[in-house]
C-alpha cells in the first residue's frame, strides 16, 4: 500500500465516522507514523508503506476512531503559530483563545504594561505567545496542577523562555509575589453536566461547576488585590455567558470599564476589564 492509498483509506474510514477535518488529521496522523514533516510526505506519496509502518499507521488510525484527540496521539499542537507539546494532563489549546493573545497584546503594548499573569496556564500556550512577542515584560503563570506545570515547563523549555516566564504553582491568584499589571485567564467555563463522561481531556481543565461560572467568579472575586490600579482583566468565556459575567465585574468593580469582544465565529468570547477609573 502506497502513502496515497493510505491516506485515501483513512480518510474515508475517519469520515464514515464523522470526525472533523479528516484530510488535515489522516496527514498528521500519517506524519506521525513515519516521523516525516509535511513537504516529505508528499514527495513520497507513490512510496509503499513497509508493514512495520503500515500497522503503527492504522493503530494512531484506531485511536481516532475511539475519539482520542489527535492532539495528544501526536504529542503536540499549533497555537498562535508555534507549536506546543501537550499530553493528557493538559487542555489543548483552542483557536479562539488566540484573540484572547490579541487583546493581550494589543493591551500590554499600547498601555506599556511591564508585568503580565495568566492564570490557569495548562500547557503554557498562552503564557509563550505573550512572552514571545513582550520581551521586556515580566511574565507570572499560574495553574494548581503539578503534572500541567511540567508540561508548562517543557514548552517554555522549547520556545527558549524557561528564565522568563516565572512558572507558580497554587489556586488562582494566590500565588502571585506581587499585584501585576494584566491579569489573563481561560478558565474551564463548561457546565458540569455538559461534560462528556468519555472525554480525553482533564476534568479539572473543564468544569466551571454547575452554572459554568465557578472558577470565573472566584478569580474575579480576588483580582482587587493583584490587579494595580489602572491594571486591566482579560477572560475567555464561553458562548452565552457574557451577561452573567459582566454583571458579577461591574458589581465588583462599578467605575471600570467593562468591554465584551466576540470571535471569528461571532460569539462573544473575551471580557475586558480595565481600572482606568479607580476601583
Amino acid at each position: 500500500m502506497t502513502l496515497k492509498q493510505a491516506l485515501a483509506r483513512a480518510r474515508g474510514i475517519l469520515d464514515a465516522n464523522n470526525i472533523e477535518n479528516v484530510p488535515l488529521e489522516c496527514e498528521l496522523l500519517l506524519r506521525q507514523a513515519l516521523k516525516i514533516n509535511r513537504v516529505q510526505l508528499y514527495l513520497e506519496l507513490d512510496s509503499e508503506l513497509r508493514p512495520k509502518q503500515e500497522e503503527t499507521f492504522w493503530n494512531l488510525i484506531k485511536r481516532r476512531l475511539a475519539h482520542e484527540p489527535t492532539a495528544y496521539i501526536i504529542g503536540h499542537r499549533e497555537f498562535y503559530g508555534l507549536d506546543f507539546y501537550v499530553n493528557p494532563q493538559v487542555l489543548i489549546p483552542r483557536p479562539e483563545s488566540e484573540l484572547l493573545v490579541e487583546k493581550a497584546l494589543s493591551l500590554a503594548q499600547s498601555h506599556n504594561m511591564s508585568t503580565v499573569a495568566e492564570i490557569g496556564t495548562g500547557c503554557g500556550a498562552i503564557a509563550i505567545s505573550l512572552a514571545l512577542n513582550l520581551p521586556h515584560t515580566k511574565i507570572y503563570a499560574t495553574d494548581t496542577s503539578a503534572p500541567a506545570l511540567e508540561v508548562a515547563l517543557i514548552n517554555c523549555q522549547k520556545h527558549g523562555l524557561a528564565n522568563r516566564i516565572h512558572l507558580l504553582q497554587g489556586d488562582m491568584l494566590n500565588p502571585l509575589p506581587e499585584p501585576v499589571d494584566l491579569i489573563v485567564a481561560n478558565l474551564p467555563y463548561v457546565k458540569e453536566s455538559e461534560i462528556d463522561a468519555g472525554v480525553f481531556e482533564p476534568a479539572l481543565a473543564l468544569s466551571g461547576g454547575a452554572d459554568g461560572l465557578e472558577k470565573i467568579r472566584q478569580l474575579c472575586q480576588q483580582v482587587n488585590n493583584k490587579l494595580r490600579p489602572r491594571g486591566c482583566l482579560l477572560l475567555e468565556i464561553g458562548q452565552g455567558q457574557e451577561r452573567a459575567v459582566v454583571t458579577l465585574l461591574r458589581g465588583l468593580f462599578p467605575s471600570a470599564e467593562i468591554e465584551v469582544e466576540s470571535d471569528l465565529s461571532g460569539i462573544n468570547r473575551v471580557v475586558s476589564l480595565h481600572l482606568n477609573k479607580g476601583r
